[in-house]
């Protein structure tokens, strides 16, 4: 099953998203935070990102979201750190609405192509039809 990581400057924030993920997705239980610093100060830590991606790889990837500039960095310093031990992408999409949409087509089983595609896809939502 395709793994999710959540990386954010705030635990706070990251584990709200996570809890609507997994409202949305119930039973899905391959999602980790790497958020903040060790206690939970805001920040980013790469070595935690690297360790939330093994953490949740069962083999078929993992989806990372980040929230800003330096948690893109931060997760892009993670992912090389790996050196490609693990199928792992950066998703360009909404943290929010991208986790969600991921952690819902990761619970159904989706291959990693897809739970990207459909997670990138989230760049597209208008929150307001006019």
């Amino acid at each position: 099953m395709v793994g999710i990581v959540l990386v954010s400057h705030s635990w706070k924030i990251a584990e709200g998203i996570k809890d609507l993920a997994l409202e949305m997705a119930q039973g899905f239980e391959g999602i980790r935070c790497a958020a903040g610093l060790e206690d939970k100060t805001i920040g980013t830590d790469p070595v935690r990102i690297m360790e939330a991606i093994q953490d949740v790889d069962s083999g078929d990837g993992v989806v990372v979201l980040a929230d800003l500039g330096s948690g893109v960095i931060s997760a892009e310093m993670a992912i090389d750190m790996l050196e490609g031990s693990v199928k792992v992408q950066l998703a360009d999409a909404p943290i929010v609405e991208g986790a969600v949409i991921a952690a819902v087509e990761a619970s159904i089983g989706s291959p990693f192509e897809k739970v990207l595609e459909e997670t990138e896809k989230t760049r597209e939502f208008h929150k307001i039809q006019s």
